[in-house]
């Protein structure tokens, strides 16, 4: 058999894989497999280079790979932003419950947002063999990102493997849970105008995250459906953390005016901006008021309690992780849409006078 110039041989690794195989017996990777996994028929004379392939080279089959072709790997790979964020928390505990209930294993990474990070583990995921991956959060607005995590994903769901995904990512086609932030937060900004407030400020994270982007953007439609501008400057860009929050509320606080309603598109980001208006001597709502998205369990024991948008986050679990536990559906994927509600409490009221 030949070898060809730079490519290392199969006696250089430490393992020979089934590519070896198909590569040394000049077939498909899907010959070789049938081939050795004796799941259909094959050609006498393809069958017989494929096993002589095999025997010259040790092949022997990778047992993971087998489980995962027979769907009895029990190994599902969890890829969050940040598990310390109580969003993403609440939602994993919905996705244990239910792998646990199907005598699953849940392995969870977390990539704080950065989108290199998240291609490597979907890669090392497949590697372990996963039965199933889950990307729990905001997809990028980023070309390049969505370009390699397609190449990560589908030979990943050609060769048996199954993937759901939580929040928008506009070019992977696989089955969604789609929280509906861009109409829940102008169902939002509906309500805070009707409280009567028309000086608004908003504290946001990354605008390449399809969550902050879609938040942003139905926020600001209500608005402009009322004929009320938001100035750009009134946008304050941070890091989708608490202490982000805190320190895009000092950089609103900075600006000289102050609104009287901020919108944090996160629950975290507002806890850090309520932090920020009482260390500067504001009362929320007297001063201004304050409403986030989410509804993590924290915001309701606040002082005052936060307005916020709703989203059953423990159920949005569950839903992701049993997706990924039913058959594909043929020729499309499936898209769960979870409507948010908005939840009016004590940190706003109308503006004061």
């Amino acid at each position: 058999m030949t070898e060809t110039a730079g490519e290392p041989r199969s006696g250089d690794r430490a393992y020979v894989t089934l590519q070896d195989v198909a590569r040394a017996a000049g077939v498909s990777l899907a010959t070789a497999s049938r081939v050795l996994n004796g799941t259909s028929q094959v050609r006498a004379d393809l069958r017989e280079r494929v096993l002589a392939a095999a025997g010259e080279l040790s092949y022997t089959p990778n047992a993971h790979a087998q489980a995962l072709a027979s769907s009895s790997s029990k190994s599902v790979g969890v890829i969050c932003h940040d598990v310390s964020d109580p969003y993403f928390a609440a939602v994993a505990r919905g996705v244990m419950r239910t792998a646990a209930a199907h005598g699953m294993l849940v392995m969870l990474a977390s990539t704080f947002r950065d989108p290199a990070r998240e291609i490597e583990y979907v890669a090392m995921l497949r590697a372990q063999r996963a039965r199933a991956i889950l990307l729990i959060g905001s997809g990028f607005e980023d070309r390049d990102w969505e370009r390699s995590m397609a190449a990560e994903l589908e030979p990943y769901q050609r060769t048996g493997g199954r993937v759901a995904v939580l929040s928008r990512h506009r070019s992977l086609k696989v089955d969604t849970v789609l929280p509906q932030n861009r109409e829940g937060a102008a169902a939002l900004g509906r309500a805070l105008l009707d409280l009567g407030h028309r000086d608004f400020a908003v504290l946001t994270g990354p605008h390449e995250l399809t969550t902050v982007s879609d938040r942003l953007a139905g926020f600001t439609d209500a608005l402009a459906e009322a004929g009320v501008a938001l100035p750009p400057e009134r946008i304050v860009q941070a890091a989708f953390t608490r202490d982000g929050g805190y320190a895009a509320a000092t950089r609103l606080l900075s600006l000289g005016t102050r609104p009287t309603c901020v919108f944090a598109v996160t629950d975290v980001m507002a806890i850090g901006a309520l932090a920020a208006f009482r260390d500067a001597g504001l009362d929320v709502p007297r001063d201004l008021s304050l409403a986030g998205f989410d509804d993590i369990s924290i915001v309701r024991d606040l002082t005052p309690p936060l307005t916020t948008v709703a989203l059953p986050l423990d159920a949005m679990g569950e839903r992701v992780m049993g997706l990924a536990l039913r058959e594909p559906a043929p020729r499309r994927s499936r898209i769960e849409r979870v409507e948010g509600s908005v939840v009016l409490r004590a940190s706003t009221a109308p503006p004061a006078r």
